[in-house]
């Protein structure tokens, strides 16, 4: 993995990658732009190692700059920019990579004992500054997890697999493969994230509709924490009280360490069908959508991208909304599920021709990869991995849910007030929206927003644009965060906004059973 840039070392943006997209800025915006070189990690200078791992652990710990650089962060925009500028004011002390439960027992329990901050690391894909070790916690030790790499057993009948929590997305759905099975969650880092890093932040996967947080996957978790190990009981669902396994969902980090879960799996899909329905307004494409999802037709994506989004990233003209509907399934046709959803999008003002509803019954149809649908999906899944990092370019996104009744107040609440704020803070803002989400009560919103910075201000400009964001996004109503987590970015302004006071108090009551000195990753989601 690259110690600055979104990816692997292997795709790193060159300098000539750089310098022409600097010459795209400059042409843009007026600007003048000039890169700087891409960053030698032998020019940092880290802050020497405060601590030491004892002889016992040393043999999977490690202090060389690269592993300190390359957990300092998460993958943000601002993790980004301060890699590579080499400015790692707070790397952890070391890197713990244990391999089995009782080397990772060795050094949680060190670490309880001497004190010292634990973060739990998975494949560092946060961009809420959830894998950043804390600034006043002192001492810090992170804790990879990538060696609990592995599939460990298949459970063909009841459809279920017990899983390693440090396995990445690829290597998971790689090793389910074999028996015809997949996990089928897939979030936009699928790449480079992986299923206790799901489990830990209620990730959301691609699939807007049913089956879309891993929630709604996990059968049973088992998790070590500085009071001993958390496991539930595997079941398809139980009505005996709180459920363990809700508890751990979404901790974060703050509880324990998740080591493997038995997850749902299901069938591998042979059975596809896509559309594109173009709107004239973006409100009425929202209400189809809304229409759509109360049918309760599941589709297993149901997207709409604003006339902005549309332009950018479809190819449409700018001024219509392009509703994107999905269906699969292992078992049966999804050619009348696709026709009921095109129907109820037409009678709401959709546009789309009859030779662009597109049905796979098994064939090979290229089902999501032509006209404006496919253009979005290779846009999506292409991410820059950093190509104008430290260029001045501020980008960034944001995003929530709120309920349909409470929706058009919301959404033209938040671009003015965001509007007015890139007014002020960067020359030719733009903001546009897209759903990543959808259920009968209401959509999850996500909102795109890009504008003109300062060489060198990159992240104080951005904070002013992040502090609107939180604020409006709370105040109008909505969630701080639909499925990138809390970590520290959305707190206090935010998520202690929306959470009830004692829930707070009933999770600091937990973690002070489970965690009684507060070493596991200090100030996320409750103050230390």
């Amino acid at each position: 993995m690259s110690f600055w840039a979104w990816g692997l070392e292997s795709e790193e943006p060159t300098d000539a990658d750089r310098r022409q997209m600097a010459a795209e800025i400059s042409r843009r915006y007026g600007v003048e732009v000039t890169p700087k070189p891409i960053p030698d990690l032998a020019d940092a200078q880290l802050r020497p190692p405060r601590i030491s791992p004892p002889d016992g652990l040393a043999g999977f710990c490690f202090a060389d700059p690269y592993e300190r650089a390359r957990h300092a962060g998460g993958a943000h925009f601002t993790d980004r920019t301060r890699a590579f500028n080499l400015d790692f004011p707070n790397p952890p002390d070391f890197v713990a990579h244990p391999g089995t439960e009782a080397e990772l027992e060795a050094v949680l329990d060190w670490c309880h004992e001497g004190g010292h901050a634990v973060v739990p690391f998975g494949g560092g894909s946060s961009v809420v500054w959830g894998v950043s070790p804390p600034e006043d916690a002192g001492t810090c030790v992170t804790i990879a997890m990538d060696r609990f790499d592995q599939v460990l057993e298949v459970d063909e009948t009841s459809r279920a697999a017990r899983i390693q929590a440090g396995v990445y997305g690829p290597a998971l759905e790689a090793q389910l493969k074999p028996t015809g099975h997949t996990l089928r969650h897939f979030p936009q880092s699928f790449r480079f994230s992986t299923l206790g890093g799901w489990i830990a932040t209620r990730s959301g996967g691609h699939y807007a509709t049913n089956h879309t947080h891993i929630d709604d996957f996990v059968e049973s978790v088992r998790m070590l924490t500085p009071s001993g190990w958390w496991e539930s009981r595997r079941l398809p669902g139980s009505g005996a009280g709180p459920s363990p396994d809700r508890m751990v969902i979404g901790s974060e980090g703050i509880l324990g360490i998740i080591t493997e879960a038995w997850m749902r799996i299901q069938a591998r899909p042979t059975f596809r069908a896509t559309a594109g329905v173009v709107f004239d307004s973006w409100m009425a494409g929202t209400e189809a959508v809304r229409a759509i999802v109360q049918a309760k037709l599941w589709p297993a994506n149901l997207r709409i991208l604003d006339p902005q989004e549309a332009g950018r990233a479809a190819g449409l003209d700018g001024r219509q909304a392009l509703v994107i509907v999905a269906f699969e399934s292992a078992e049966l046709s999804q050619a009348a599920n696709i026709a009921a959803a095109v129907e109820i999008a037409r009678d709401g003002g959709g546009h789309i021709d009859d030779e662009n509803v597109v049905v796979d019954d098994g064939t090979g149809a290229p089902t999501g990869h032509e006209g404006p649908v496919g253009k979005w999906r290779s846009s999506f899944i292409g991410v820059d991995p950093g190509t104008a990092t430290s260029l001045g370019l501020l980008a960034d996104t944001f995003e929530t849910a709120i309920t349909w009744d409470r929706w058009p107040e919301f959404d033209a609440t938040v671009r003015e007030r965001m509007n007015a704020v890139l007014a002020e803070v960067c020359a030719n803002g733009e903001l546009s929206c897209r759903f990543t989400h959808v259920y009968p009560d209401g959509p999850a919103p996500y909102y795109t927003w890009s504008g003109m910075g300062r060489q060198g201000s990159e992240i104080s400009m951005w904070q002013e644009v992040k502090d609107a964001a939180n604020e409006v996004v709370v105040a109008a109503g909505g969630t701080s965060t639909h499925h990138h987590a809390v970590g520290r970015m959305h707190r206090p302004d935010a998520y202690d906004r929306q959470r009830p006071d004692l829930f707070a108090d009933s999770l600091r009551a937990v973690k002070r059973t489970l965690d009684p000195n507060g070493v596991l990753n200090p100030g996320v989601l409750i103050d230390p």
